[in-house]
């Protein structure tokens, strides 16, 4: 491979290198994927989204029938992950920017496909499906914190352990550079929300990404701080999450399915060198 067009964009501040790949004819290795993410010796990224027609993936072609295009997905760490709410809203925007969509698409996800409309102020409203409220209450610790607090285990269908915070002072102590202590831990690990309630629907967050780090948002993670709120329910009521990279809102809908309704920014489009990838793919 001589040369590698790829798109820089966020959702929420959650940043994505976006891999056009329509014929499926690139080996998204989990060595490149972290190159690709690495913020000093590479783009810099929360995660890689690999854009393929299901047709020409061995994973996307289990959904072709009802969606065209696949969201192949990989954390930072190369490893790879069921689904990405923020991920997905960029992606169907990139998809839109090279006019293979226009309002509305299904994407192809190892969480299944999600439907997806684009709006007129450049936000994307993805069906991220039907939360599942585990019986589990991890306990999940973060420095300098030593309160035990029972979470609650949602999958949506990447594992959440979402955790309710006093206040917003302890919310912004917390270090989150490292993972936070989870007993018992989930079986694939769990991505560690930490929740404050500041209004009747509305709630401030920060998250801890499995295979990532701390990052600036986390859609499913806002959606799975919802489904873990008091009083939430599907009765139709819109939700706020306000995260360090922005808001999102979150409407669970009496059928039980939730709606996240965020931004999606394509930043750059970047050609990488003949020189790096050859280094990066040895």
């Amino acid at each position: 491979m001589d040369r590698l067009r790829v798109v820089k964009g966020h959702g929420t501040e959650n940043d994505f290198v976006i891999v056009p790949d329509f014929e499926g004819a690139l080996e998204l290795t989990p060595e490149l994927a972290r190159a690709l993410c690495d913020r000093h010796s590479g783009i810099g990224a929360d995660g890689v989204l690999r854009a393929v027609r299901c047709e020409n993936d061995p994973v996307g072609a289990t959904m072709a029938g009802d969606a065209v295009y696949f969201m192949d997905y990989r954390n930072a760490d190369g490893s790879v992950a069921e689904m990405c709410g923020n991920g997905v809203r960029v992606f169907v925007r990139y998809l839109q920017s090279v006019g293979v969509v226009v309002d509305s698409a299904a994407v192809a996800t190892r969480g299944g496909v999600k439907r997806t409309w684009l709006t007129d102020e450049g936000g994307v409203i993805v069906d991220m499906g039907v939360p599942m409220i585990l019986a589990d209450r991890p306990v999940a610790t973060a420095a300098p914190s030593v309160r035990r607090v029972a979470g609650v285990a949602v999958e949506l269908p990447n594992p959440h352990v979402v955790v309710p915070v006093a206040g917003r002072d302890e919310l912004d102590a917390l270090d989150l550079s490292r993972p936070p202590r989870v007993e018992p831990t989930r079986p694939d690990g769990q991505n560690v929300e930490f929740v404050v309630r500041e209004g009747l629907r509305q709630l401030r967050m920060r998250v801890h990404e499995r295979g990532v780090g701390e990052t600036r948002s986390c859609g499913t993670g806002i959606c799975a701080a919802v489904a873990a709120a008091d009083g939430a329910g599907p009765d139709g009521s819109t939700w706020t999450v306000d995260v360090p990279g922005g808001s999102c809102q979150v409407t669970w809908q009496p059928d039980g399915v939730m709606h996240l309704r965020g931004p999606a920014v394509l930043v750059a489009d970047v050609e990488l060198s003949a020189d790096w990838l050859s280094r990066v793919q040895g």
